[in-house]
Parts: C-alpha cells; sequence; structure tokens
C-alpha cells in the first residue's frame, strides 16, 4: 500500500512541475520585449518574476537577464550585473 501512494506521489509532482516548466516558457516566449539595461536611475514597476538567468555554474561578476511582469501585464527583460554564487574555495 505505501509503494502505491509514493508512486501516485512521484506521478503527481511530475505533472506539476510541467505545468510549471510550460507556464514558463509560454510566458517567456510570448515576450517581445527588448533587452533593457539596468542602471541606478531605471524605475522598476516588477509585479511577477518570471525568470532569472542561473549562475549558479559560474564565478564572478556576470551579466544576469530576469524577465518579469509589470503591475500592467507586460512583460520586461532587464539585464544587470551580478556577483555569481559558483566560486569554489578550494
Amino acid at each position: 500500500m505505501k509503494l502505491s501512494n509514493i508512486m501516485m506521489l512521484v506521478a503527481l509532482s511530475s505533472v506539476g512541475m510541467h505545468a510549471v516548466a510550460s507556464e514558463h516558457s509560454s510566458a517567456v516566449a510570448t515576450t517581445n520585449a527588448t533587452v533593457e539595461t539596468y542602471t541606478y536611475d531605471t524605475k522598476l514597476d516588477i509585479k511577477k518574476v518570471i525568470a532569472v538567468t542561473d549562475t549558479s555554474d559560474q564565478c564572478g561578476l556576470v551579466p544576469v537577464q530576469m524577465t518579469y511582469e509589470d503591475s500592467r501585464g507586460q512583460a520586461h527583460i532587464i539585464q544587470y550585473q551580478a556577483l555569481a554564487s559558483g566560486c569554489s574555495n578550494g
């Protein structure tokens, strides 16, 4: 009985992850936004973050892009510099 419960949980989890991935890819695919470069003067109106560049395998200061939705529902992509977390001390 426990095995069937575990299998059901795994099946439901994989369906949920697929739905989130589909939502993310469709939101990014429908984005016709140009990439804006962030400056200290940039006024941000971020209602929902859609995606952020993964920097876990990089080290040092790297360019990062964030795709987000503003309060009017329009998608934007902004690029900025961030310190990546993939540096190893060994």
